[in-house]
């Protein structure tokens, strides 16, 4: 049975003190450039001593999973949307202050960079237009309509995406944690199904065979060891969420209060091509789970699911936001190793094989 990482890893001290310091102007950039470096190094070997079959760079040299294409623009300004988070803690996005809107960096360049140190399969994950679209203001931009923004915005994902496969991507994942969020901003769904128009506009561009490697993720939130959106119910996001033209989902669900209906809303709304991964490890939680509960996981999604077309997956990224320091290192990988055991023990119990990735 398939079982897959969502993407993020805590930093390692040493690199968290060295952002600070060139942040403060106390070290240099070639200083930080080497904690980056060996942050990456460490995380990808401490991946494969999990077992894991595909893995991830962790993130590790991305200011956070949402703002890494936005690296060194000059066209933004602070204030932009704010995100709450349950405990009162937020989150702020950029502005875009003046077009014309590009990536500053794309994510080939991270896949490149960790697929010179393994030979692994890698995951690389992306983040969604839809989530960039909430930098373009309510008030517009003179000289720059929304319409010119989101042929740009659709122009960029698209290589975004394309950058990482090309550069040996495995999978690639979208980051779609703003789709809950939406409907606690708009009840009636009509945001959400703007979202998936929006990134329906960028899958549409690949072939059907490349949309295979190509997954959307989909939680509540995690920072900080809180939430955004998971009073929302999963029930009124799953069936458009299943409208997106992609091969893979990754499912928020071992913190699910109830797992059981929101796994029958899935098996009612996917179709024979897709490939579902289910959340078995809850990255908020500090406890690690045993191989043995995400074994009890997998055979409750799959009593629902068929087996054949489903995986394992963790709920969220162990740390989004680089400075989300809630959630240790240590705990991370060993959360991960045990989704692998536990994974691996569902599979010889339902006698269900496959290639990992």
């Amino acid at each position: 049975m398939k079982t897959e990482p969502i993407g993020s890893i805590p930093r390692p001290p040493a690199l968290l003190q060295a952002m600070a310091a060139f942040q403060s102007g106390s070290i240099t950039r070639d200083a930080l450039d080497r904690e980056y470096a060996a942050a990456l190094h460490d995380t990808l070997a401490r991946f494969a001593e999990t077992g894991s079959p595909i893995i991830t760079d962790g993130e590790q040299t991305k200011p956070s999973f949402a703002t890494y294409p936005l690296s060194g623009l000059e066209n933004l300004a602070p204030n932009g949307v704010v995100i709450p988070f349950a405990d009162g803690h937020a989150r702020q996005l950029p502005r875009l202050a003046k077009g014309p809107f590009r990536y500053a960096v794309h994510a080939g360049e991270y896949t490149r960079s960790a697929r010179a140190q393994t030979a692994l399969p890698l995951k690389q994950a992306v983040i969604s237009a839809s989530a960039l679209s909430l930098l373009y203001p309510l008030s517009g931009i003179g000289g720059y309509p929304r319409e010119a923004f989101t042929a740009d915005l659709i122009d960029e994902a698209e290589a975004d995406i394309r950058g990482a496969l090309d550069a040996g991507a495995a999978v690639v994942q979208m980051d779609f944690t703003e789709a809950r969020l939406s409907l606690k901003l708009d009840p009636s769904g009509g945001l959400l199904r703007d979202f998936i128009h929006l990134n329906n506009q960028v899958l549409d561009r690949f072939t059907p065979e490349e949309r295979k490697q190509i997954g959307v993720h989909v939680c509540p939130g995690g920072d900080f060891d809180s939430t955004h959106s998971a009073d929302v119910n999963y029930a009124a996001l799953l069936p458009d969420l299943f409208q997106m033209n992609v091969g893979r989902f990754y499912l928020q669900m071992a913190s699910e209060p109830d797992r059981p209906a929101a796994l029958r809303v899935v098996r009612d709304v996917m179709n024979p091509s897709h490939l579902v991964f289910i959340g078995v490890i809850d990255p908020i939680n500090p406890v690690v789970e045993t191989p043995e509960q995400v074994r009890s996981r997998v055979l409750e999604a799959a009593s629902i699911l068929p087996p054949d077309r489903m995986g394992s997956t963790d709920d969220c990224g162990f740390a989004p936001f680089a400075d989300d320091t809630s959630t240790a290192r240590d705990t991370a990988f060993n959360k991960i190793r045990a989704r692998v055991e536990g994974t691996a023990l569902s599979a010889q119990e339902l006698g269900v094989g496959g290639a990992p990735a």
